[in-house]
């Protein structure tokens, strides 16, 4: 058994997309290698519906597939196709752009005006680019949850844990989502296949992660006796922990728990030609896509 030594620990910054909708970034429009297959991972929680009713209105995609996991309120979401959906609290999309789609998501929020939920973007090889688009809408009531001894909780969202399976499949990674609730101090270690990229996002309380030489939490700037300084803190909300080669991840919670998303998934070692929500494997490739987008070619008939 060896721990994953952990990359890099950042904050998730804010940003705006959309026609306007205020959520926070973990990573994405970087450098696509450091956790490919994700491309991209988007924190969209907000309690005022002024910063995101305004939503995701028609835009494109081909080459990914977007997961989307919502956790309250409710989002709205139909395409070019004539597929329309609503995705409620605890439920799954994940949808294979594939040769192309235009589609939009409108957060509705719930009672309260709140909205909480999760975007990641996986990519594809160059040989699924082009296949016909896929959704797979998954209710909450369907997501497999485990509980073991010690009080830490699992949701089975993709792949195989603890004798559970979730219930999206297909996906060209092979992906292991978790979103996992680990209880006030204690301390749990959790498989992860060797050969898989993977990473953690803390969004509830706070947890120190065991790296394979010492434990560090995220760098921080806090005011001690009146001076900034930069100190190792735990890992708390919004908070990316990005880890190197190992088969085991071991949290420790903090003293109110800790609540993360834990995903890893088979790198893909392909060229990376992107713009936007367009990802292809070369640039003659993209300018194909922009191509059809202006031509009115970029929706494939069904066959």
């Amino acid at each position: 058994m060896s721990i994953r030594p952990i990359l890099e620990t950042r904050r998730a910054q804010p940003t705006m997309e959309g026609a306007g909708v205020h959520l926070h970034r973990a990573f994405g429009f970087r450098d696509p290698s450091e956790l490919d297959p994700f491309l991209l991972f988007d924190d969209f929680r907000n309690d005022d519906p002024a910063f995101f009713r305004k939503g995701f209105p028609w835009h494109p995609h081909r080459g990914i597939e977007t997961i989307t996991y919502v956790l309250e309120g409710t989002v709205e979401h139909s395409d070019s196709l004539g597929n329309t959906g609503r995705l409620g609290p605890g439920s799954v999309q994940w949808m294979t752009a594939g040769s192309g789609i235009l589609h939009q998501e409108m957060p509705l929020g719930n009672a309260k005006g709140q909205m909480h939920g999760f975007q990641l973007w996986g990519n594809l090889p160059g040989a699924m680019k082009m296949t016909a688009p896929r959704y797979q809408d998954i209710k909450g009531a369907e997501i497999p949850e485990v509980t073991d001894d010690d009080g830490t909780h699992v949701r089975v969202i993709t792949g195989e844990f603890w004798g559970k399976r979730g219930p999206v499949d297909g996906i060209a990674a092979d992906p292991q989502y978790l979103d996992v609730t680990v209880p006030a101090g204690v301390r749990k270690t959790f498989r992860i296949d060797t050969y898989r990229r993977a990473f953690a996002y803390v969004f509830q309380g706070a947890g120190k992660f065991a790296d394979a030489s010492a434990p560090q939490g995220v760098l921080l700037e806090k005011e001690v006796m009146g001076r900034e300084v930069n100190i190792r803190d735990l890992s708390g909300d919004r908070t990316l922990i990005r880890f190197g080669t190992g088969d085991e991840v071991t949290v420790q919670a903090g003293p109110e728990g800790v609540r993360f998303l834990l995903i890893s998934g088979a790198p893909i070692e392909e060229p990376v030609a992107w713009h936007g929500p367009i990802v292809m494997n070369t640039q003659e490739e993209l300018q194909q896509a922009m191509r059809d987008l202006r031509n009115g070619t970029f929706i494939r008939p069904a066959h």
